[in-house]
């Protein structure tokens, strides 16, 4: 549900991906950090949000100290205020768009942090609440960053980050746009509005996106062929696949895979 551990360097040493949401705070020194197929450099007073499902571990560190926390969708979302600050200004995003956030009040940071692992520590009455409410405190001050550093304020609605966490829950079932709205209680037509209002593609569209991510994960780090990345991602013929996945990417499956393996 929630977990905290100390940033060192012996710790993702090897590629890792949990159904969690994890935070990386750098406190003294410095890393690199690999996620999905990116690279990046955190220095001291730098975070960075690493959404459930991608893979990630340390290339490098140099002296870096901080903490790792990581939280379930379950344990953080309990209402519509909670979806929508988990994903603002693109924190947690599902669209590989991880990026490195410099933390002006980063005493802020390093308190609530600590607190946290106080708190999971010695477990008092109603840990849980207050841990809740500190990921919020945390939340805020890393939105506040990135405003002040210039960033645009974006609000992303619930019932689309729904739609998103429904999608990259339900791989296998291969969900057509209709069967995801039933499941949401809503209807196709509004799943289309959002899905252009926050990305401007169709919902159809926003799904063959996450499809193909999932795909390049499986073939990355799980070093899966073809046929098993098809069947896993829910499509009952490998050569449907192959054509789907060139489709987007402009080279065939196989010679992704081997490009990746050759790195």
């Amino acid at each position: 549900m929630i977990e905290i551990r100390p940033l060192t360097a012996n710790y993702l040493q090897h590629p890792r991906r949990v159904m969690k949401y994890v935070l990386i705070w750098c406190a003294e020194g410095s890393l690199t950090l690999a996620v999905d197929e990116n690279t990046f450099e955190l220095q001291e007073n730098q975070v960075i949000t690493i959404t459930s499902g991608q893979y990630h571990y340390i290339k490098d560190s140099a002296g870096a100290k901080g903490h790792i926390l990581e939280f379930t969708y379950d344990f953080f979302c309990n209402n519509d205020n909670d979806i929508e600050l988990i994903f603002h200004n693109g924190l947690f995003c599902h669209f590989a768009m991880n990026e490195v956030i410099s933390i002006d009040y980063a005493s802020l940071i390093r308190a609530e942090l600590g607190l946290i692992e106080k708190e999971i520590t010695e477990k008092p009455y109603q840990y849980l609440l207050t841990i809740h409410s500190r990921i919020e405190l945390i939340l805020v001050e890393i939105n506040r960053a990135k405003i002040s550093h210039g960033d645009e304020i974006w609000k992303p609605d619930a019932l689309f980050l729904k739609f998103l966490e429904t999608i990259r829950g339900n791989f296998s079932k291969n969900l057509s746009v209709g069967q995801i709205a039933s499941l949401l209680h809503t209807t196709e037509s509004k799943l289309n509005e959002l899905s252009k209002l926050h990305t401007g593609k169709t919902a159809q569209n926003v799904i063959y996106g996450l499809i193909i991510s999932e795909a390049k994960r499986l073939f990355t780090y799980e070093k899966m062929a073809v046929k098993e990345v098809a069947y896993n991602l829910g499509f009952n013929d490998p050569f449907y696949f192959s054509n789907f996945f060139k489709k987007f990417i402009k080279i065939s499956p196989k010679s992704y895979k081997e490009s990746m393996l050759s790195k």
